[in-house]
């Protein structure tokens, strides 16, 4: 016969078994507590002339929450062709359905509107179910008048935002409001765009950009 302490002690053991059985979730059900999808933010840069102009990532590329897609170069010059520039946000979980994500182009005051191709407001296309993006933009300027501008705004009820990192790696005339590091991103907000001034020419070196998304 076993001792009252020897009963004691299976007893407890006994309990302290079914007591975690109870409480601990099931691993599937904590690993779909613990994951909720966030948005990617997808860059599509591509050259349509002298590959030269656009370096840096190339093609495209998708980025996940606080993590800057990879830096893209514009150096467009007097060599033929351009820079094609598009974005888009894959958003599974279908969190910015209210939100509205756009980047504005358009040539600076008195420059040649030539250099900044497909000029206007356009969204960044906004997906749940694939990988897509907005409409692409054509940068191309060089020694003509003036540049070009791309701003980036949003509206949305989320504390999802985009962040900005622009800089340059040579004359920063060609890159107006460049940040003075790379690796700082200017946050864009419901009442915060961030305009950025491409003006490349024949000047030595060329502007970077990265973008992000990041959660308040």
């Amino acid at each position: 016969m076993k001792s009252m302490t020897q009963r004691v002690l299976l007893l407890a053991a006994a309990t302290a078994a079914v007591a975690a059985v109870s409480v601990a979730p099931a691993p599937l059900a904590r690993a779909r507590t613990e994951l909720i999808p966030f948005p990617q933010l997808g860059v599509r840069f591509n050259p349509d002339g002298d590959p030269g102009q656009c370096g840096g990532r190339t093609g495209e590329q998708w980025a996940n929450e606080f993590d800057g897609t990879e830096p893209i170069r514009l150096d467009t010059d007097s060599r033929l062709g351009g820079c094609q520039l598009a974005f888009g946000i894959y958003d599974p979980d279908d969190l910015l359905s209210s939100s509205s994500y756009t980047y504005t182009f358009e040539a600076t005051s008195g420059g040649d509107p030539a250099q900044c191709g497909n000029p206007g407001t356009h969204q960044m296309a906004i997906s749940k179910t694939s990988r897509v993006f907005g409409p692409s933009i054509r940068i191309d300027t060089d020694n003509r008048p003036g540049g070009c501008i791309l701003t980036f705004a949003l509206s949305s009820p989320t504390s999802i935002r985009l962040g900005i990192n622009y800089f340059s790696d040579g004359d920063r005339a060609q890159c107006g409001n460049a940040g003075p590091n790379n690796g700082v991103f200017s946050p864009v907000a419901n009442d915060r765009e961030v305009p950025i001034r491409i003006d490349t020419d024949d000047r030595p070196g060329g502007c970077g950009l990265q973008v992000r998304l990041t959660g308040e």
